[in-house]
């Protein structure tokens, strides 16, 4: 069964209930209605033959009987009223052919609550003590119009819910068939989307309704998948191109080592080169596969705290290493006031990582091979800025300098792929911060991180 025919009949057995509930309340209560009205149209006539019998008590005068006979003809259907004595002896009653109860615990009960309601099948009787005189009158009727429109009534009810069920059922199916066209077009986009057909989008109504969160909410993850489709293809692409270079390279180098008659100085020559061009492509190598990794590093690990300026020390030490002339300045723009004010939730590695990448990019880029780190430790944020001297990027590559294998004008003369930036800033995310480049004029190139806890 499809989620619409269930909707549909989930709603029309919810509207069956109602109106079933409704309708037997509604009999219920008319019921009660003409069962209390019917007593008291008993108890009236009861009443005003009692006190037609207590005024005229000798029955044989004519205008007493003309009376008489005006009351038979105005009387409830199949009426019966009786007038006993303490001692239960007849009275009076009406009709002459009436049959009566006056055994002593009837009357005694009547006695006791002074007025007494009860029905045997459809006949509704009311008992009634007059204490003035301490007699017992003993009413009763059938109340053939009310149970003539109860029973209209039950047929009336019965049409009402039975058209109400049929009409509930025919316009839930049209109501469900409207509201779930927008799913329905949701479900046919869904069946077709495949990798080359990611642009296309639903059109959104601007209904603020839960259909209209499912279809913007559709169209944005569409919008996410073509975007790691088109970096996907263009990572493949990009990889592609960068590694032929080193292969190219070493390749050229062999071919070249093979054809010609190599002294074992030359030969030395060749094979550093040729370490050199492998050590490049093993670093490219890595950087690729940190990079095609970044989404599974995301929520590979469990984050321990980790203090920003021992990685930042850490790394300064690396580059120390790496380049033997490099100039490294550490300061606190302010020093923090808890211990705990220098340390995030992170990777000590990837940080380190990172912060190496930033010191070489300065290093690489600076034209005095200086490179000075200031940092700024609060309760919920920690600044990182990693300055140098030397040529500006351009404001038009500024934007792209983070991209993949971008290098900007002033990068021709070093030798790079354009993936440190790239990695850098995907590992910063990673620790939820940010990384932007600030340009300082007229020589300064600032990165700045910023991490918030």
């Amino acid at each position: 069964m499809n989620f619409k025919l269930r909707f549909a009949l989930l709603f029309t057995v919810f509207v069956a209930i109602v109106l079933s509930v409704c309708s037997i309340t509604i009999f219920l209560l008319y019921a009660n209605y003409r069962e209390t009205d019917f007593y008291d149209r008993v108890k009236l006539e009861g009443n005003a033959f009692y006190d037609f019998t207590i005024r005229f008590p000798n029955k044989k005068d004519a205008v007493v009987e003309k009376i008489t006979q005006g009351l038979l003809t105005n009387t409830l259907y199949d009426e019966c009223i009786a007038i006993l004595n303490e001692k239960g002896e007849l009275v009076d009653k009406l009709p002459d052919t009436m049959h009566f109860r006056n055994d002593a615990p009837y009357l005694s009960k009547i006695n006791k609550v002074k007025e007494l309601h009860y029905q045997e099948n459809t006949r509704q009787f009311v008992c009634i003590y007059m204490p003035d005189t301490k007699y017992y009158v003993i009413a009763s009727g059938i109340d053939i119009v009310g149970f003539g429109k109860m029973d209209n009534l039950k047929l009336i009810l019965l049409f009402v819910f039975l058209g109400g069920v049929a009409a509930s059922a025919l316009f839930s199916f049209l109501f469900v068939n409207q509201a779930f066209q927008p799913l329905a077009k949701l479900s046919a986009q869904m069946q077709k989307t495949t990798e080359l057909n990611l642009t296309d989008r639903l059109p959104e109504k601007n209904t603020k309704d839960e259909l209209y969160r499912i279809t913007k909410y559709f169209n944005e993850m569409l919008q996410r998948l073509n975007n790691a489709f088109e970096l996907q293809k263009n990572f493949v692409q990009y990889a592609s191109h960068e590694l032929r270079t080193p292969l190219a390279v070493m390749l050229s180098q062999t071919e070249s080592a093979l054809n010609k008659n190599l002294s074992q100085e030359d030969f030395q020559k060749v094979l550093n080169s040729l370490k050199e061009e492998q050590l490049n492509l093993i670093e490219l190598t890595n950087s690729l596969l940190l990079l095609s990794q970044y989404e599974k590093l995301q929520y590979s690990f469990q984050l321990p705290a980790v203090r920003i300026d021992e990685v930042v020390f850490e790394a300064i030490e690396m580059a120390k290493k790496s380049f033997t002339n490099i100039e490294v300045r550490f300061n606190f723009l302010s020093f923090p006031e808890k211990e705990e004010y220098l340390s995030i939730k992170g990777n000590d590695a990837l940080l380190k990582a990172a912060f190496f990448n930033l010191i070489k990019n300065a290093y690489l880029y600076s034209t005095n091979k200086q490179v000075l780190i200031e940092m700024k430790a609060q309760a919920h944020e920690i600044f990182l800025t990693f300055d140098n001297e030397g040529e500006l990027i351009s404001g038009k590559e500024i934007k792209s300098v983070m991209m993949p294998f971008f290098r900007s004008h002033n990068s021709s003369k070093i030798k790079g792929y354009g993936l440190g930036l790239a990695l850098v800033k995907k590992i910063i995310e990673i620790h939820h911060g940010e990384i932007q480049y600030k340009p300082v004029p007229p020589i300064t190139n600032r990165f700045v991180v910023s991490f918030s806890k």
